[in-house]
C-alpha cells in the first residue's frame, strides 16, 4: 500500500514538473532580449548567410509575433500525447533529437558516477575507520578543495595538463573509448569528493556503535565487521545523496559537454538557447526534470530494500 502511495506521489510530481518546466522555459525564452527570428535563421543557415529577409521569412513562417498563451497551451496539449513538437532549427521531431542526445549524456554520466563510487567511498571508509589520522585530515583537505573547485576549472586544468602538455588524451571528441576519460573524470572528481566525506562520516559513526564493538569482541576482524555489519549502514546515506548528486551531475554535464564537445543533451540545450529553439529547450529541460523525478523514485525503492525503516 505504501509503495502504491509513493508511486502515485511521484506520478503527480512528474506531472507538476512537466507543467512548471514547460511554462517557465517557454516564458523565459519568449522574453529573452534580441530578435528570436534572426537567431533561429542563423541556426538554420549560419551566421554568415543570414540577413533581414531570412529573418523575416522565419518570423512569418513560425508566427513569432503571435500571442504567447495559445502557443503555450498548444504545447501543453501536445504533451498529453507525448508530442514535444518540432525543432525550429533542424525541423526534426524534438523527441527524436532528445532521445539521441540523451543516450550520449546518460552514458557519460553513468561512467562518471561509477568512477566517483570507485574513488570516493573506499577512501572515505578508510578515513572513517581511523578518524583523526593523517590520512583522514589529508582526505578532508583534498575533498574540500575538489568540491569547492568549479567543474569548468577542473576541465580546463585537465585539458591543459593531460591533453596539451602531456598529449596523452584528446582535448575533445566522441566515439572512441579514450574520449570518455577527461569528461568523465572531470564529472567524477567533484562527486567523489562528496561521496568520500559521506562515507567517512557514516563509517566513523558506525564504528563507534555498540554492535560494532560487540562484533569485534566476538572475534571478527575489522574487515569482517565492515563487510557483514558496516557496508549496509554506509550505503544508506550514500544512496540517499544520489538524488542530490543527480542535480550536480546535470549541471556538470551541461558545462562539461560544452567544453569537451560531447554531443549530449547538455550541449544541445546550450545551442538551443542560443538559437532560440523553444521546443528544443522545452524538450531537453523537461527530460532533465523528469529524470530527477525518476532518479528519486529509484532511490526510494532502493532504500526500501536496503533499510526497511524507510518504508515506515
Amino acid at each position: 500500500m505504501g509503495g502504491m502511495s509513493a508511486l502515485g506521489s511521484r506520478l503527480l510530481q512528474a506531472i507538476m514538473v512537466a507543467v512548471l518546466i514547460g511554462t517557465a522555459t517557454f516564458v523565459m525564452m519568449r522574453n529573452l532580449p534580441g530578435d528570436a527570428a534572426w537567431r533561429i535563421a542563423a541556426g538554420r543557415y549560419g551566421y554568415d548567410r543570414v540577413d533581414a529577409s531570412a529573418a523575416d521569412a522565419v518570423r512569418s513562417e513560425l508566427g513569432l509575433d503571435g500571442p504567447m498563451l495559445p502557443a503555450l497551451m498548444q504545447w501543453l496539449g501536445d504533451l498529453l500525447t507525448f508530442d514535444l513538437g518540432t525543432s525550429l532549427v533542424t525541423g526534426q521531431p524534438v523527441i527524436e533529437e532528445v532521445a539521441h542526445q540523451l543516450g550520449a549524456s546518460t552514458l557519460l554520466a553513468a561512467v562518471a558516477l561509477v568512477l566517483s563510487l570507485l574513488i570516493g567511498p573506499p577512501l572515505g571508509i578508510l578515513a572513517g575507520l581511523r578518524p583523526g589520522s593523517a590520512f583522514d585530515r589529508a582526505l578532508l583537505v583534498a575533498s574540500t578543495g575538489l568540491k569547492a573547485m568549479p567543474q569548468f576549472l577542473i576541465a580546463l586544468v585537465l585539458i591543459v595538463l593531460v591533453a596539451v602538455q602531456l598529449r596523452w588524451l584528446p582535448a575533445a571528441g566522441h566515439g572512441e573509448a579514450h574520449h570518455f576519460i577527461l569528461p568523465s573524470v572531470t564529472l567524477a572528481l567533484g562527486l567523489a569528493a562528496v561521496n568520500a566525506r559521506i562515507a567517512r562520516d557514516a563509517t566513523a559513526r558506525i564504528a563507534d556503535m555498540p554492535y560494532w564493538r560487540f562484533a569485534q569482541w566476538k572475534g571478527l576482524s575489522e574487515r569482517q565487521t565492515l563487510l557483514r555489519h558496516g557496508l549496509r549502514g554506509v550505503s544508506v546515506p550514500l544512496i540517499t545523496y544520489l538524488g542530490l548528486q543527480f542535480v550536480t551531475l546535470v549541471e556538470g554535464v551541461i558545462i562539461v559537454e560544452s567544453i569537451f564537445g560531447w554531443p549530449g543533451i547538455g550541449h544541445a540545450l546550450v545551442h538551443a538557447i542560443f538559437s532560440r529553439d523553444v521546443p528544443m529547450v522545452q524538450g531537453t529541460a523537461l527530460v532533465l526534470g523528469l529524470g530527477f523525478v525518476l532518479v528519486n523514485a529509484a532511490i526510494d525503492l532502493a532504500l526500501r530494500r536496503i533499510d526497511p525503516r524507510a518504508a515506515t
